[in-house]
């Protein structure tokens, strides 16, 4: 046999093949959870939600649930928690929100336009929380939410009503109804944290007391944040200015100290859009070490 001699192109070829073959495998290998499609029955009615196990999952492990956006619905793709859940051991579940009578999913939070909406999200959330610690051996305890627009309103009405449920909130462009503000109060220090931009013209930063916008009077960021500073009762803050992925100013407040370890944040984007971040930050990397600061802490939560 003749020995096959490559000329330098070639090598260069082969060389670039072995490359993207070796990239292949390891996306591959990368992609080693389980995407579950299953639903429950609660108020009566058949609620879809898709759920994210990765490869070894141990039981008693965190769970985050994520919240779609008005007129979205749940796609796992869309908000790239499934690397979180890769990377530190946890499950996330996204819910599917029922239609309004626009046509739209949403999450029912006491919109104008949801006068005559009877469904029971909260109910729904906390009804399928029990279900997916039951189904797959999940922490009671360590259970969070986040959600996006429509999902972060809903955010802070489960931190009003439901904090024996979820240990804590991290709403993304999300708003604080007027109605809430009002009507409700907190009955337990919740860990919150908020991600907003400051140019953002569907979820307005300075707030909209006038309902100019049709999604109902609501307060402004800074004073939804406020409130739960207060009402955590946290004694002190800190302010880092981050690294941004668009140039864009990003600066983190956090009010330590509060009551029972809580603690409340705030990622300004300075310039930022009606958006979940991504331009600007890792944002499930912000959400997850957010929540991660409350995994196994003492709460009422029992297991």
């Amino acid at each position: 046999m003749y020995p096959v001699r490559l000329d330098l192109y070639e090598m260069r070829r082969l060389l670039l093949l072995l490359i993207f073959l070796s990239n292949v495998s390891a996306a591959s290998s990368a992609a080693d959870g389980r995407l579950l499609c299953d639903t429950i029955t609660s108020g009566g009615i058949v609620r879809e939600f898709k759920l994210y196990m990765p490869d070894g999952i141990r039981r008693q492990a965190p769970l985050v649930i994520v919240l779609h956006g008005y007129g979205c619905s749940a796609d796992p793709g869309r908000f790239g928690m499934n690397r979180v859940a890769d990377r530190y051991g946890v499950a996330v579940c996204y819910p599917e929100g029922v239609r309004d009578v626009r046509g739209k999913r949403c999450w029912n939070v006491g919109y104008p336009f949801q006068a005559d909406m009877c469904v029971d999200d909260v109910g729904f959330l906390c009804d399928l929380a029990a279900a997916l610690q039951n189904r797959y051996a999940l922490s009671r305890r360590d259970t969070f939410v986040t959600g996006l627009s429509n999902g972060g309103e809903m955010c802070y009405l489960l931190a009003y009503l439901r904090p024996d449920v979820f240990r804590a909130v991290a709403p993304v462009a999300g708003l604080m109804l007027e109605w809430f503000y009002r009507e409700l109060s907190a009955t337990r220090p919740v860990p919150l944290m908020e991600i907003h931009g400051t140019c953002d013209l569907t979820s307005l930063w300075c707030g909209d007391p006038h309902d100019e916008g049709g999604w109902g009077a609501y307060i402004s960021v800074p004073a939804a944040v406020g409130y739960w500073v207060a009402a955590d009762r946290c004694t002190h803050s800190e302010v880092d200015t981050l690294p941004s992925r668009s140039g864009r100013l990003v600066t983190r407040e956090r009010y330590l100290g509060g009551r029972d370890s809580s603690e409340v944040w705030l990622y300004r984007i300075e310039g930022g859009r009606h958006s979940w971040g991504e331009h600007d930050i890792d944002t499930p990397e912000a959400i997850w070490e957010f929540f991660a600061r409350f995994v196994g802490a003492d709460s009422s939560h029992e297991e």
